[in-house]
């Protein structure tokens, strides 16, 4: 029976990855000819969110896990970058009697740099965030989360490296490597594409992995895969961090696309539109999330002629997509030419 429940289901699996590696090719070439048609620093910004909407499908689609705060780690990660791009400055706090500041370092640090602090600290926070908030479930796990995003919004509403309501800017982009100059258009649109595809491929493989199969076994029903021995809070804490880690990453790069960080990524509103983003895609599917970015960055950008009108279309377009398109667009592919995408 095993041998032939084999038999079934390898070439379905093949099938699955083959269709998965044609649409990858396109959109790297879709992605690779764009700028020929298209404004660069639109592609660019639309390419941060993507992957910041990928990173929070990893969590909810893959884990079930439904995240209002996930602005926490993308606008931090914004700021960290920001900051040691443009100021550089690293103060720890240490005790001698009463608590003192030392200075690790003072000056401006190149991209490369910034960027792997930002992502590390954007780790740290969804550690500790994640520590508190996998101790409950459902509408619970996700207030936590609200609530330790808008902790840390007010915080950054008043910390003076921020800049408050001004936030920072201009963001220095300087040397890649001290070789590649990303004031460049162009250089800075194939290093944000690179950046991009490989977080992309990042969670394709965590996905496909033994860990992504247990995630996926939560998702569906945690209590069986408790009593199949796997310790389920470790995985989701594991699964919580890495989500908040690639949101940083994508964080990271916004404030050399746009050159500013501002209060504008750590608020709520930025965790309800990745939210919208990945649900207007296709939940739980690998290239939803790319698709769903593209569209809300896109009506953003071009309708934006409307003003405050802009957010009463987009939700008349969102209702629309959940009444005719219920698993998202990409699902809705998928589902149609009976696929997985």
């Amino acid at each position: 029976m095993a041998q032939a429940a084999e038999t079934i289901t390898a070439p379905a699996v093949a099938s699955s990855h083959k269709s998965e590696m044609i649409a990858f090719s396109v959109m790297v070439l879709v992605l690779a000819v764009l700028p020929a048609f298209v404004y660069p620093p639109f592609l660019m910004k639309a390419l941060c969110f993507a992957l910041f909407a990928c990173a929070f499908n990893l969590l909810i689609g893959y884990v079930g896990l439904l995240s209002f705060g996930h602005a926490l780690y993308f606008g931090w990660a914004s700021y960290f970058a920001a900051h040691l791009a443009k100021v550089g400055k690293i103060s720890i706090p240490y005790w001698a009697g009463s608590w003192q500041w030392v200075t690790i370092t003072n000056s401006p640090m190149v991209p490369e740099l910034a960027i792997f602090l930002a992502v590390m600290g954007a780790a740290v926070l969804g550690f500790i965030a994640g520590s508190i908030a996998i101790r409950r479930q459902g509408i619970y796990f996700a207030m936590i989360t609200l609530a330790l995003a808008q902790m840390m919004y007010f915080f950054a509403l008043q910390a003076p490296f921020t800049g408050g309501e001004d936030g920072i800017q201009p963001v220095p982009r300087g040397y890649l490597f001290g070789l590649f100059n990303l004031a460049n258009e162009r250089v800075m649109y194939v290093f944000v594409m690179i950046v991009f595809l490989l977080g992309f491929l990042l969670i394709y493989r965590v996905i496909n992995s033994p860990f992504g199969e247990v995630l996926k076994a939560i998702r569906e029903n945690e209590q069986r895969a408790i009593s199949l021995g796997y310790k389920t809070d470790r995985y989701k804490l594991v699964a919580f961090t890495l989500s908040a880690a690639i949101a940083g990453l994508a964080g990271a790069i916004k404030p050399f696309v746009v050159q500013n960080a501002s209060l504008t990524d750590v608020h709520w509103s930025m965790s309800g539109e990745v939210v919208l983003m990945t649900l207007l895609g296709g939940l739980g599917t690998i290239f939803g999330p790319v698709v769903g970015a593209f569209t809300i960055i896109a009506m953003q950008n071009y309708l934006a002629g409307f003003g405050q009108w802009v957010t009463i279309i987009q939700g008349g377009i969102f209702v629309v997509c959940v009444l005719l398109f219920r698993r998202g667009i990409i699902g809705e592919i998928a589902n149609l030419l009976r696929i997985r995408l």
